[in-house]
């Protein structure tokens, strides 16, 4: 068994990680995982410092001079289109003394001015103005040795922008690795790509990044209960066993999975998620391969979620219970760790660029109804995790060994046509399996 490569490490930490990796084969995890301060530094320095993290869509910041403010743990970056067109990011922090020089969320901007003593950066980071600049420091001031500083990775996949505090990290293409093809089953969806539904969601929750992703990567069998009030109100569909219809996909060794959901036996529900005809249309030449479109045409619910803490989810819902057919929804989300048994949700509402204007209204009133902050299914989920991070930080609860044992009888797929390893069915825990795989790979260092 392999010893976590730190001499920091406390004993009690070393054996809650020994205790994991020792039950992982066997489906059991201690609950202690779920809410550790000791846990969370170690997190921060072996997993957060050198993943790749989602930050931004290119359609939030589309002119020169528009930039979004992102976080990866507790740094702050402005994330900028500069006049040359190009994105980059940059540490929010005023080299001369550390003040944050972006005062706003999101703008257009030419330059960013620190409110402390007055240094004045250029959005291409360069510092271009220092007041009183002779009488302060003289005639040998070299302003280009003291631009803002850059994150150390920065690359885009298809419109998604991601940053990395690993300036030796390998590229992000190798990071995301086979996940791209389903990935692309939204992306790739429309010639036009995906634009933003106005500026993201954010709210708290006292619970873990990790319990909150479970639920996107590998978890269709809390809708039995934990959705049960959306089945009976006729939101969700009449069978309560509906998300477990369909694959769930993990890519071995990335940490990175699926959930393609298909329609429940008799059900009526509109292919390729209920999308237009015309857009249906679009994506039978847009997508790259025939394989990928014939997965799209039987798919009602997708989830994606990529390690560490980004996840997609593309449910079909009705937008309101007077409006006649159901209309799917796009969000894409990050649980953003802000310290043990805390987590902001950042959350996104996504749409084709090229969808009728009708459909983009309706599918950011789907979105907001249901994964917004003020959503119904949204507060099913963070009621139901903030218990269970408040019960792994307790005494005896912490202690506890917790079933991730489903499915551990299934055999691959193997008429699945897409990448990765798939199980014919959802109700399994196969991707979390995979996903604690991964995590424990980083944390041993």
């Amino acid at each position: 068994m392999a010893r976590i490569q730190s001499k920091g490490v406390s004993q009690r930490l070393q054996e809650l990680l020994e205790g994991l990796e020792r039950g992982l084969e066997e489906g059991l995890i201690p609950a202690g995982i779920f809410n550790d301060p000791e846990l969370f530094e170690l997190e921060a320095s072996r997993i957060f410092s050198r993943s790749w993290v989602y930050l931004a869509h290119v359609s939030e910041i589309p002119s020169p001079g528009d930039y979004v403010l992102r976080y990866i743990l507790n740094n702050a970056f402005i994330v900028v289109r500069s006049e040359d067109g190009k994105i980059r990011a940059f540490l929010d922090m005023c080299r001369h003394r550390g003040m944050r020089v972006c005062r706003a969320e999101m703008g257009n901007a030419s330059h960013f001015r620190c409110p402390f003593h007055g240094w004045t950066y250029r959005n291409d980071g360069s510092l271009v103005g220092v007041p009183a600049e002779r009488e302060a420091f003289g005639e040998g001031f070299r302003k280009e040795d003291w631009g803002l500083l850059p994150i150390p990775r920065l690359e885009e996949w298809d419109g998604l922008v991601f940053g990395n505090l690993d300036p030796e990290a390998s590229s992000l293409e190798e990071w995301l690795g086979e996940i791209r093809w389903y990935l692309e089953l939204v992306t790739k969806r429309s010639p036009m790509g995906l634009e933003v539904l106005g500026p993201p969601q954010r709210f708290v929750v006292n619970t873990d990044w990790k319990l909150a992703l479970e639920t996107f990567i590998s978890d269709s069998y809390h809708t039995l209960m934990t959705h049960r009030s959306m089945i009976e109100l006729g939101i969700a569909p009449k069978d309560a066993k509906y998300a477990m219809y369909g694959e769930q996909i993990h890519i071995p060794g990335k940490g990175h999975g699926t959930m393609v959901v298909g329609a429940p036996p008799g059900a009526k529900l509109p292919p390729f998620w209920g999308y237009p005809e015309e857009m249906m249309e679009r994506a039978r030449t847009s997508y790259p391969t025939r394989q990928q479109w014939e997965v799209a045409r039987e798919t009602r619910i997708f989830l994606v979620t990529l390690f560490p803490n980004f996840s997609l989810h593309n449910p079909i819902r009705k937008p309101d219970p007077q409006y006649p057919v159901p209309v799917p929804m796009l969000t894409f989300r990050v649980w953003h760790p802000l310290g043990p048994g805390r987590i902001e949700i950042i959350s996104w509402g996504m749409v084709e660029r090229d969808a009728p204007e009708w459909f983009k209204e309706k599918a950011r009133l789907s979105y907001l109804r249901f994964f917004g902050s003020s959503g119904t299914f949204e507060q099913d989920d963070t009621e139901i995790w903030s218990h269970v991070a408040q019960n792994a930080a307790s005494t005896l609860g912490r202690k506890v060994r917790l079933n991730y044992q489903m499915g551990r009888n299934l055999k691959p797929d193997p008429n699945w046509p897409g990448p990765g390893v798939a199980y014919p069915i959802n109700f399994t825990d196969e991707n979390l399996r995979n996903f604690y795989r991964k995590y424990l790979d980083m944390i041993q260092g």
